[in-house]
């Protein structure tokens, strides 16, 4: 799929419009209109202009060339792991990340006008959604077929009609699109969070006594024995904690793999800059995404 279904794109067009029309105030999401990135984008800059994009890419294209000030990106989901594509594009983009934000997500099974539960014999959403999902649908006996993102497939269902195929999507996408609603709380666990990183093009101004404050950033590590031990024991001795470790191979070698963290400080606080300096030696190359407030855990995921 290389396009919004056309329910959404009509609305594309006018978000889209009055966030070219003022970049200042533009805020550009990956999704159709109601996805939970929107939610996120209302969230965070309740003040912005939500600017639709239809991947990730063009949502950091947007940013990087000035056609929108920020940009919310998803990057992880407490039920179902990391975003695809993301852990590589981020430190790609040439960005910095100036902010975070979680995101309650309340899935809604969502049908098209006038239809009813007992009808129902699919469901499709974007592969996220359908694995946070998982249990209900397959409690429900609904087949599961894979779409672009969660409100374009609303989009998609409400305006194709077939009261035997839902959506999985948030209630904003329902109201925005007329679906029927035929189930709320469709999520297996009701602790599910999605975590979304704001991007810039320049840095937010953050210092290092300023607490809590969260660093993320990306490097090589050296293609030797315990490279990854020694690399990281930086942070060990020096007491700084680790948020996240992902890892992912580059360049059609399976050699040394390129990591993307999160840990809690600033690069200039002592500790900090001790760690990087242990890292950056076991490293081939170190590049810092940005420092920002940290959102507490009892915040996060209360």
């Amino acid at each position: 799929m290389q396009s919004y279904p056309p329910l959404a794109q009509a609305l594309v067009d006018q978000m889209r419009a009055a966030a070219e029309a003022e970049p200042a105030r533009a805020i550009a999401f990956q999704g159709a209109p109601g996805a939970y990135s929107h939610q996120a984008v209302r969230e965070t800059v309740p003040d912005g202009l939500p600017y639709p994009c239809f991947s990730f890419e063009d949502a950091i294209a947007a940013v990087s060339e000035g056609r929108a000030r920020l940009g919310v990106i998803p990057v992880e989901n407490n039920l179902h792991g990391r975003v695809a594509d993301v852990h590589f594009l981020l430190p790609e983009s040439g960005l910095s990340i100036v902010g975070e934000h979680y995101v309650k997500v309340e899935h809604c099974l969502l049908g098209p006008p006038g239809a009813m539960l007992a009808g129902v014999r699919q469901v499709t959403s974007h592969p996220q959604a359908l694995g946070q999902c998982r249990k209900r649908t397959r409690e429900l006996g609904l087949v599961s077929t894979s779409y672009a993102d969660t409100a374009a497939a609303a989009a998609a269902v409400a305006g194709e009609g077939d009261i035997r195929v839902a959506a999985i999507a948030s209630r904003l996408a329902g109201e925005l699109y007329g679906n029927s609603l035929l189930l709320d709380g469709l999520q297996d666990a009701d602790h599910n969070r999605t975590r979304f990183l704001i991007l810039s093009r320049t840095p937010r101004a953050v210092r290092a006594e300023d607490a809590p404050v969260k660093t993320t950033l990306s490097f090589e590590v050296k293609n030797v024995p315990a490279a990854l031990f020694k690399a990281l024991g930086g942070f060990a001795t020096n007491g700084i904690n680790l948020t996240r470790l992902e890892s992912h191979l580059r360049g059609g070698a399976f050699v040394a793999a390129e990591f993307l963290i999160d840990i809690e400080g600033h690069p200039e606080s002592p500790a900090v800059a001790r760690a990087l300096e242990e890292l950056a030696f076991h490293s081939k190359w170190v590049r810092l995404l940005g420092s920002y407030a940290m959102v507490p855990p009892e915040v996060a995921a209360p």
